[in-house]
């Protein structure tokens, strides 16, 4: 039997009402296409380099909406608040990391006033800088992942890319904050573990220790994960 062009119109159409609310239907461009640089002192450091005579002619993708050149546009703060955000309630979400930035910048102010004059040079006052190493310091490199061999369940150590790894860092920041519950505001926990983190300690830091002692242990089913 032979379908016409309009019956499978209407199998496509049913399908992407039927699956509108789970899958996305966007533009995709080419793998030559290279991703946009937007970045106004990136854009510099390219100009001077000899790589800007290979991107003269090349295929560059659109800067999606919230890809900007403002001095006060940060990946990873913007990273930060959807992690933090939820059922979608973006300005509370704002309101948390801006209380969060505000209490980081005065226990550091506290900390440099208390500290001699010699040794004040190497605190850092900025949040945003105080989150970056935050993040860098709790990031994994492995983590274990259940493989099947033969009928049993291995937890096989495997390295995890840097997207999922910035994942697990700002994740266990967050989920660390909110196991206090009701006795203290989110944003003053969370302002300490971010504190903590910047200097190499806290529960987060124990945490991301911890996981890479349990691969060490699993290290010798590692090589399940190429079977």
């Amino acid at each position: 039997m032979v379908f016409g062009r309009t019956f499978y119109s209407r199998i496509l159409s049913n399908l992407r009402y039927n699956l509108g609310n789970d899958i996305q239907f966007y533009s995709v461009f080419p793998p030559t296409y290279i991703k946009p640089i937007y970045k106004k002192d990136e854009q510099e450091l390219i100009y001077k380099s000899p790589k800007i005579n290979q991107l003269i002619h090349a295929p560059i993708k659109p800067a999606t909406n919230f890809e900007t050149c403002s001095e006060f546009h940060d990946i990873i703060v913007r990273k930060f608040t959807n992690f933090i955000m939820r059922k979608g309630k973006r300005q509370l979400a704002k309101k948390i990391l801006d209380e969060t930035f505000e209490n980081i910048k005065i226990i550091k102010l506290n900390e440099y006033y208390n500290t001699s004059p010699e040794y004040r040079e190497n605190i850092i006052l900025d949040p945003k800088t105080v989150l970056h190493h935050a993040i860098k310091n709790c990031t994994p490199i492995l983590e274990l992942r259940k493989i099947r061999r033969g009928g049993i369940n291995y937890q096989v150590p495997i390295p995890i890319n840097e997207t999922r790894a910035q994942f697990l860092s700002m994740n266990w920041l967050i989920k660390t904050a909110q196991e206090k519950g009701n006795t203290e505001k989110i944003s003053d926990m969370l302002a300490k573990e971010i504190i903590d983190a910047a200097k190499n300690q806290g529960r987060v830091i124990k945490k991301k220790q911890e996981l890479h002692k349990l691969c060490e242990a699993n290290r010798a089913y590692a090589h399940y994960r190429w079977l």
